[in-house]
């Protein structure tokens, strides 16, 4: 067979024959879908909160509610009903459109309305009422604390340890006298003061010697010792000085009540200008008291405060001057120079007039207090001793350390923070309660 012929028929062999029509697919018949039983409703039935939300809000049964139907967005009602359960609002302020205020907003969280009502709030009890303030009415309250109170914590502390070793009839003189320089008496003076009691040889013992030594160190003085008045009928003046912190406004305060309930008239002298709110704690002791109280403003001449207060009293007829002053430390030799030009004041002002003046001591500070003391003694000239704060240390031997150093009587001790807890110093009576 000619090659020609046979390529003819191997092209015929691949030309591709009638393709056959496609068999269209089996027609399935559509799935029959049951219907969910009918729920009965009522008007009182209402959905869970939570199946209305599933239900709405991720593929459940469409909403046919009028708002969802007409395409608007729910208003606070729908909201309300429908995604937090209960019943449509029909107070009348919803209905006529108006925002709710307080008592509707109120009413419907805890708990809508009641027939058509809010729900009323319970009254609130009637408070009682407060009785009106007396300033004066702490001045008629007793003492709160007696010495022998103050004293509780130096008679168990370094007396307690001194009557220890005192007892007996061989009597650790050594140990006694290490003791009393514990107890703020010093060291100078608990050797002397050692060395007499041996020499003494009481016959009711060591305990005895030394109780009568320490007696002996303290200054006579009357007790009923009050500040002196000027010459001519002028007013008597009491000059109030000490370092921060030792309570001497507290202790103007108390002393001015004291005489007040004595039925004195009493005017105060702001002369602490320097101290913040100095002036305004003078002031509410004032008031308290019942006193006038002659203050300038902060920074002003302490001299000048003084000098008007005296002029006040005197135009007043008043019968005691009580002078605050700045504290200071006693190593500032200006701020010493002015409490010298307030007394060189006094003096211009009352002529013939023998000011007090009363260093208030922190009994605590022990012996820097007695260096404090012979400061403003060499300075001033101090007239008493004011201890304040007694009651808070188990130190009591600096009252014997500075009367004998000083010569000066303390007038005053502090044994607590009451108005009458400032005690007319007797020194019998301090060492009978410290023996006690």
């Amino acid at each position: 067979m000619p090659f020609w012929r046979r390529r003819k028929e191997e092209e015929s062999a691949q030309v591709p024959g009638p393709v056959p029509p496609p068999v269209p697919p089996a027609v399935q018949p559509p799935p029959v879908v049951e219907s969910p039983p009918a729920v009965a409703s009522s008007p009182d039935t209402e959905l869970p909160a939570a199946e209305t939300f599933e239900s709405r809000g991720f593929g459940g049964a469409p909403d046919k509610s009028p708002a969802h139907a007409s395409g608007a967005a729910p208003d606070a009602e729908t909201f309300e009903s429908r995604g937090f359960g209960g019943a449509p609002d029909k107070s009348p302020a919803h209905a006529s459109g108006a925002a709710p205020d307080a008592e509707t907003f109120e009413s419907r969280g805890s708990g809508g309305w009641e027939g058509g009502t809010p729900v009323a709030e319970p009254t609130p009890a009637a408070e009682p009422a407060i009785p009106a303030f007396d300033p004066t009415a702490f001045l008629a309250v007793a003492p709160a604390h007696t010495l022998d109170d103050g004293l509780e914590r130096t008679r168990t502390g370094f007396m307690s340890q001194l009557r220890g070793l005192l007892g007996g009839d061989d009597p650790q003189w050594d140990e006694v006298e290490e003791t009393l320089i514990a107890g703020d008496v010093g060291a100078a003076l608990a050797i002397d003061l050692v060395e007499r009691a041996r020499k003494r040889r009481d016959p009711a013992g060591a305990e005895a010697a030394i109780r009568a030594e320490l007696a002996a160190l303290l200054v006579q003085r009357d007790l009923a010792w009050t500040p002196r008045p000027a010459t001519g009928g002028g007013p008597a003046v009491v000059l109030v000085v000490g370092v921060n912190g030792t309570g001497k406004t507290t202790t103007i305060g108390k002393l001015a009540a004291r005489y007040v309930a004595a039925g004195q008239s009493v005017i105060l002298a702001a002369a602490d200008t320097f101290r913040a709110a100095a002036i305004d704690q003078l002031r509410i002791w004032a008031d308290r008291a019942g006193v006038t109280v002659v203050a300038h403003a902060p920074g002003a001449d302490p001299g000048a405060v003084v000098y008007d207060a005296l002029d006040a009293a005197v135009a007043r007829g008043a019968d005691l001057v009580i002078a605050d002053t700045a504290g200071r430390l006693h190593t500032k030799s200006n701020l010493m120079d002015e409490l010298t030009k307030i007394r060189r004041i006094i003096d211009k002002r009352l002529p013939g007039a023998e000011p007090e003046t009363l260093f208030v001591l922190d009994a605590t500070t022990g012996q820097n207090g007695l260096a404090q003391a012979k400061a403003f003694h060499e300075a001033v000239g101090l007239t008493g001793i004011v201890l304040t704060k007694l009651d808070s240390t188990a130190k009591g031997g600096i009252v014997f350390a500075i009367e004998d150093a000083l010569k000066v009587p303390v007038r005053f001790v502090g044994v607590g923070e009451g108005v009458d807890d400032l005690l007319v110093f007797d020194p019998d009576a301090f060492v009978e309660a410290l023996f006690a």
